[in-house]
């Protein structure tokens, strides 16, 4: 027998009751692997090594904290209520290269992925990391034409 692991999802309510940790586990498996296909799709001439190093500057606990920040305003409230699970879930340790406050923003971001990609709605996914890449590449291009400095 196969299991359709592809297809089988929870409802909203199965989604809320699950642990937050559990969810921003799946969260940041989703949002790594959204970030490795923009990152091969836009670099193909790249090697796997320089390609990892970049999806590492998206993925760690840093830029998630920073991505969260400009998200807030963009969510709705059942979103800011899944965010504010995973932040405030009490995580058994905290990585070296991360403070304990990024760190939970992070978490908080993850469980925001995991329970969007639960329930199934990838379109909101999409909207949101849209949004996370249009604000990275709008810093680039400031950066490269030193505007706003």
């Amino acid at each position: 027998m196969i299991n359709n692991y592809f297809d089988k999802l929870l409802t909203k309510n199965e989604a809320r009751r699950m642990n937050p940790l559990s969810l921003a586990f799946i969260g940041d498996a989703v949002f790594e692997i959204v970030v490795r296909k923009k990152l091969i799709l836009e670099n193909s001439e790249l090697s796997a090594h320089k390609l990892h190093v970049k999806a590492i500057s998206y993925v760690k606990a840093h830029a998630q904290s920073s991505f969260m920040k400009v998200l807030e305003a963009h969510l709705n409230d059942e979103e800011n209520m899944m965010y504010k699970r995973g932040r405030n879930a009490k995580s058994p340790t905290v990585p070296k290269n991360a403070n304990v406050t990024e760190y939970r923003v992070a978490t908080g971001f993850e469980t925001l992925m995991g329970y969007l990609y639960i329930i199934g709605d990838y379109k909101r996914i999409e909207e949101l990391i849209d949004i996370i890449f249009n604000q990275q590449d709008d810093e680039k291009e400031i950066d490269k034409n030193g505007v706003g400095r």
